[in-house]
């Protein structure tokens, strides 16, 4: 009796523990769908926006999922035309392993393939930053954990202005970004605890960008200096078309910055650099008379500006002020900052003179380079007197 009483008992404690396994078995495979269906509800729900997701694979040996071919496109209120907006192969959303040796528990994202499309009267970055809570809400639905980590690989950012003639894409592609430290998990005793960098092409050249800011003040706070090396002006033709009424046969662009940030203030300087331009050439003579005269005129106005022992035209244009919000988040900021950038340059290389104890104290010369010419000898003058004195 008393070995079929055992027996009974080790049969019952496997079956509870089967019961458990399948349990988890079925929960696994459900979990996808679930995932799935939950997100592509919050797309959906999202005011001014639609977006769907196509697939969801889940990984929970490392406490990670990965959304797969996902859209989100901004709805026209009236219309309800939709305008594409953002789309990506994957995005994989895990737990910061290494993080947990630092006693926290927070997130990563790997962003593969990403492209994020703004278009002119549409999907504007002023209109967009605008629906910031909504686009917080719906990561933070995807993501619950604080993210530390942020990865983008083989990305491109586009502007396109579907109504110049001809259509303007302005893009730059191949980007890879890399922020961390998001949370300070590693470092809470520098004043920038958070490393960001950056590459991607430009038209024939490349874009790099290094920043280190503090993510998690209410103001913000960030040293960065980024640089466009030989970017193709003739690939810009589409550009110059549309906004300026002329093409360009030759030429190449650089662009060199610094700023920085602190207590809602901003410091830096703009240098852009146009080397070897040719703006009328043997490719033109099929223009009209008065095609042929606005690109004389644009191109005289680049002989004037031109440096001729370096064959370039450049000024420098120091940038000072302060964000309209006293909430301005990194990226606005980034963005308000650079937007002003297509300015001509002084010399192709960054000064290294900006850094977060350089805003609010003055650097020197604020003149542009026309400025510089036209008042010269006045500037001569006075240097001269201060030596006297």
């Amino acid at each position: 009796m008393a070995k079929r009483k055992k027996k009974f008992h080790f049969t019952k404690t496997w079956k509870i523990i089967t019961a458990i396994v399948v349990v988890l078995i079925i929960f696994r495979l459900l979990l996808p769908s679930i995932l799935l269906h939950y997100c592509n509800k919050s797309l959906a729900e999202m005011n001014g926006y639609y977006g769907h997701i196509e697939d969801i694979d889940v990984a929970l040996y490392r406490g990670a999922y990965k959304i797969n071919n996902m859209y989100l496109n901004k709805v026209d209120s009236a219309s309800k035309k939709q305008t594409e907006f953002f789309k990506v192969n994957n995005i994989d959303l895990s737990v910061e392993w290494k993080s947990l040796f630092h006693g926290r528990l927070v997130g990563e994202l790997v962003f593969n393939t990403p492209r994020l499309i703004f278009t002119k009267d549409k999907t504007e970055i002023g209109d967009v930053k605008k629906d910031t809570n909504d686009f917080r809400k719906v990561l933070k639905d995807f993501m619950p954990l604080k993210i530390n980590r942020l990865e983008i690989n083989n990305g491109s950012i586009h502007y396109v202005d579907a109504g110049a003639t001809p259509k303007v894409d302005i893009s730059l592609q191949q980007a890879y970004i890399l922020a961390q430290n998001l949370k300070n998990v590693e470092d809470n005793k520098t004043e920038l605890p958070s490393p960001v960098t950056a590459r991607a092409n430009v038209y024939g050249g490349t874009l790099t960008m290094n920043m280190k800011m503090d993510a998690l003040v209410q103001k913000t706070k960030f040293d960065m200096n980024a640089e466009i090396k030989n970017a193709s002006l003739v690939q810009l033709n589409d550009f110059f078309k549309a906004y300026g009424d002329f093409d360009v046969n030759k030429g190449t662009l650089g662009l060199y910055t610094e700023f920085a940030a602190k207590d809602g203030k901003y410091k830096g300087y703009i240098k852009p650099i146009i080397k070897d331009l040719d703006v009328v050439g043997p490719e033109d003579k099929k223009d009209n008379f008065f095609q042929k005269a606005w690109e004389t005129i644009v191109g005289a106005a680049g002989t004037v500006l031109e440096n001729h022992k370096k064959d370039q035209i450049a000024t420098k244009v120091p940038v000072e002020g302060s964000f309209a919000g006293s909430n301005t988040n990194i990226v606005e900021a980034v963005w308000e900052l650079l937007k002003n950038a297509f300015i001509q340059a002084l010399m192709p290389s960054v000064d290294n003179q900006i850094n977060i104890s350089s805003v609010g104290t003055d650097t020197g010369d604020h003149k542009t380079l026309l400025q510089k010419i036209f008042s010269g000898g006045k500037d001569k003058n006075k240097k001269e007197e201060k030596k006297d004195k």
